[in-house]
């Protein structure tokens, strides 16, 4: 057979090829099962843990400095207002309300003496049998002693307060909650000596990241309500709510205090236990995703809608109100009726592993053009990993088979499956 006579024998599996070739690049048709957009208000259930405390704590100690001599009582004990608490050493203190005494005995005589010689002094002017400056002196000389009495007095007064002070009261009905001296301890006036806290008032104080706060506006009327319950057992719980919110961070945590004013708190929830707390409130119409349905289109998170008119998908930018551990909440950027398709083996490597739980809300099955994925496109976590790198494909295998490559700039990483109808 000639050269001639081959050519065309030659040319025929080339045709075949391109033709399969042309045939290959035209829209598979795939049908996906989808859901119905309809945003609407779900229970904020996002929680804190925090603590038990007590609203109403003040620090005791002595007015007067010297050596405690006796504690009465130690952490955890139930007082009444007046019982004692702690002593000083008080001799001195006595030593010097003898003294105060002594000087007002002398002052009050001092003081008779003189009033006695103005009346006489007095008399003898109006009689004419004296002048008048030494009326005046007598005159000068009582209210002297009027002035030295009075101050004896004040002395003897502090002299006994002073004295009193050495004794350590309870100022309330309350719960010891820590010690700050040992008898044999000197300390000075001003220092801890018990920190008493009224038991039947109680907050709970949470450490609440900048986030949580989002965009909202503080408003000093608004006072959201809070559920709080034991960290240990969910059944003991109470409501409370927000009395107070730190206008500055913590310095170290960068998270901001929040108490909450605990209404019938129940006996199970005692000084420093471990809580937590709820916000009861509804969030503003939101559609909830499960995480792996997060895509990225130009550095913004996005989600694959299907165009009702052409039977298309394409990727829709939204706006995440959060993170959760295992879902992401949108908040803005899906109309209602909006029909939301899984992620599909042509737009990432990670989307073979997800579909749509059958049961939610509008689930449906819809048939849909499968077009070439942009690579520029990349799979966004739950967890917010934006600075996952871009994501390569291969094109999928025929015979409803398909291999899928990640490839991460040069890694080894390899996910094979199959596709679902």
């Amino acid at each position: 057979m000639t050269f001639r006579k081959k050519l065309p024998l030659l040319a025929l599996p080339l045709a075949l090829a391109a033709c399969s070739e042309v045939a290959s690049k035209e829209p598979e048709v795939r049908t996906v099962r989808t859901i119905v957009a309809n945003p609407r208000p779900i229970d904020d259930d996002r929680r804190a843990v925090g603590e038990v405390r007590p609203r109403y704590e003040s620090e005791l100690g002595f007015r007067v400095s010297g050596k405690v001599i006796s504690r009465l009582v130690d952490v955890g004990a139930t007082v009444k207002a007046g019982d004692p608490l702690a002593r000083l050493d008080d001799q001195d203190y006595r030593n010097k309300l003898r003294s105060a005494e002594a000087d007002l005995v002398s002052a009050q005589a001092v003081q008779i003496e003189a009033a006695a010689a103005e009346e006489r002094y007095r008399q003898l002017l109006a009689s004419g049998s004296t002048t008048r400056a030494n009326y005046d002196t007598a005159l000068k000389n009582f209210r002297s002693a009027e002035a030295k009495l009075e101050s004896a007095k004040a002395s003897y007064d502090m002299a006994k307060d002073q004295l009193a002070y050495a004794e350590l009261k309870a100022e309330f009905d309350g719960v010891v909650t820590a010690v700050g001296a040992d008898p044999g301890q000197v300390v000075s006036s001003g220092k801890m000596v018990i920190r008493l806290a009224q038991p039947d008032d109680k907050d709970a104080v949470f450490s609440i990241a900048e986030s949580v706060f989002g965009n909202r506006k503080p408003n000093r009327d608004e006072r959201p309500e809070i559920t709080v319950s034991l960290l240990s057992n969910a059944a003991i719980s109470t409501d409370g709510t927000v009395r107070e919110i730190s206008p500055v961070a913590d310095p170290v945590t960068r998270t901001y205090q929040v108490k909450v004013t605990l209404r019938n708190p129940p006996e199970e929830m005692r000084f420093g236990g471990s809580v937590v707390g709820r916000l009861k409130a509804a969030t503003e119409p939101v559609v909830v995703l499960p995480g792996s349905a997060l895509f990225d289109k130009g550095g913004a998170p996005a989600v694959w809608v299907v165009n009702s008119t052409s039977g298309t998908l394409g990727l829709k930018t939204v706006v995440i109100g959060r993170y959760e551990t295992d879902r992401v909440i949108i908040s803005d950027g899906l109309a209602r009726a909006t029909s939301l398709s899984p992620p599909v083996s042509t737009g990432c490597a990670r989307t073979r592993t997800f579909a749509w739980q059958k049961g939610l809300p509008n689930d449906q099955l819809q048939p849909v053009r499968m077009g070439a994925a942009p690579q520029e496109h990349r799979c966004l976590s739950h967890a917010r990993r934006s600075d996952r790198r871009p994501v390569g494909l291969r094109q999928a295998r025929p015979r409803g088979r398909s291999a899928l490559h990640h490839q991460d700039h040069g890694g080894e990483d390899r996910m094979a499956g199959r596709d679902r109808d």
